[in-house]
């Protein structure tokens, strides 16, 4: 594959996030893994005990948090990293038996944290939608609550829509639809859920999505720029907390 193409392609997935990935958390995270294998090294040599060290296993949790918030472009991004290096240090203060940690309180305050994050981006999405002309109509509704729901959309003039998902699945299929517009997006909101999204192979994927311990996965075959047809965009926005999100052809 030519380089050129590859590194062009890959600085337009994700909002063009692909530097913001070979950033500072790959550094972090490369740091990490070496010091982890480093100190495994010198326990089978017997030079130091790394049973004694594993207390300090939440530091690589504190680490993704700074790393996240470091990276952070919104609110958003603000929140979820300041969780996550918020959860490493109670989590770290309790095995240094410094100060007695209730997990009870864990996930209440995780539950918390995904609904503050969920009104931000509702807030910001209402914000964004302010100022554009004329009311646009969701052509896709979904709630999932302990269940599984499978929609296919044949609409031709596809605007977006919105998704709850909460201890459930959903299944989108657009392979029929077309956009009268350039663009249309979709929000998630996810619990313990996951949500897959079937695309037409001349569309445009973006992720904006925010995810705790979960992830936005684009698996598309982008299509080819041609600088004299605008190709249809698919955003995918939302926060997913322990749910997957995937896009695929």
């Amino acid at each position: 594959m030519d380089m050129g193409r590859f590194e062009e392609r890959m600085a337009r997935r994700g909002d063009g996030s692909w530097r913001g990935r070979s950033g500072m958390s790959g550094l972090l995270f490369g740091g990490l893994v070496v010091v982890v294998g480093l100190l495994m090294l010198l326990d089978n040599l017997n030079i130091i005990r790394f049973h004694d060290l594993w207390r300090f296993w939440p530091v690589a949790v504190i680490i993704m948090g700074v790393a996240k918030v470091l990276e952070a472009r919104s609110p958003m991004g603000y929140v979820v990293g300041g969780m996550v290096a918020l959860v490493g240090a109670f989590l770290l203060l309790d095995n240094l038996d410094v100060v007695p940690f209730n997990f009870d309180l864990i996930w209440p305050l995780v539950i918390i944290g995904f609904g503050i994050i969920v009104l931000l981006r509702a807030l910001e999405r209402k914000k964004c939608l302010a100022g554009a002309p004329g009311t646009i109509n969701p052509d896709v509704s979904l709630w999932a609550v302990f269940s599984g729901v499978k929609r296919k959309v044949d609409s031709q003039d596809f605007k977006g829509g919105d998704v709850v998902a909460v201890f459930g699945g959903v299944n989108i299929d657009l392979r029929n639809a077309a956009m009268a517009g350039d663009r249309a997006v979709i929000d998630l909101n996810l619990l313990f859920g996951g949500v897959d999204i079937r695309v037409p192979e001349n569309w445009n994927v973006v992720m904006k999505g925010v995810a705790i311990f979960g992830a936005f996965e684009d698996k598309t075959t982008h299509p080819k720029s041609d600088p004299n047809t605008k190709t249809p965009e698919l955003v995918i926005t939302g926060a997913a907390m322990f749910a997957g999100v995937n896009a695929k052809n």
